[in-house]
């Protein structure tokens, strides 16, 4: 049994399934970068706000991630929009859910608007994007070119 089953969700407090900082990458992590691992990269706050503003800058192009979790509703939501600055970027999306902690790993499905649903017991995640995704050794992987515009 898990640690966190009979635990209240969603709260602040609610067992990560984003627990790399705890252990390792297999413990679950969202990664999104450009291919080209030689990237410069910043980061910083929007002023007054807590939405985080990555930066990232190739020798083809530059992008901005911004991310920010918007106040709730009845769920959580986690938002990462990726804008184009100049030029071209070939960007990696790595996505390992890994719930309870990174003890447990979800089962993933496509839901029928394109969606996808990985549930592990009473824990669920939904992630909604255009990019094409695809399941490889328990990671949800696409890349993806993003410009301007």
């Amino acid at each position: 049994m898990g640690r966190c089953l009979g635990q209240p969700r969603p709260r602040f407090d609610s067992c990560a399934c984003f627990a790399a900082l705890l252990g390792g990458p297999e413990h679950g992590r969202w990664l999104i970068r450009p291919l080209d691992l030689a990237a410069r990269v910043t980061r910083r706050y929007r002023t007054d706000t807590l939405i985080l503003e990555t930066d990232f800058e190739t020798v083809d192009g530059a992008v901005t991630l911004i991310d920010f979790m918007p106040p709730r509703g009845k769920t959580s939501d986690v938002v990462r929009m990726i804008v184009g600055r100049y030029g071209h970027v070939t960007m990696h999306n790595e996505l390992i859910l890994r719930f309870d902690y990174g003890s447990a790993v979800p089962w993933v499905t496509r839901m029928d608007d394109g969606g996808l649903l990985a549930v592990s017991g009473p824990d669920m995640v939904v992630l909604r994007t255009p990019v094409r995704l695809r399941g490889e050794d328990f990671k949800t992987i696409g890349d993806f070119i993003v410009s301007p515009g």
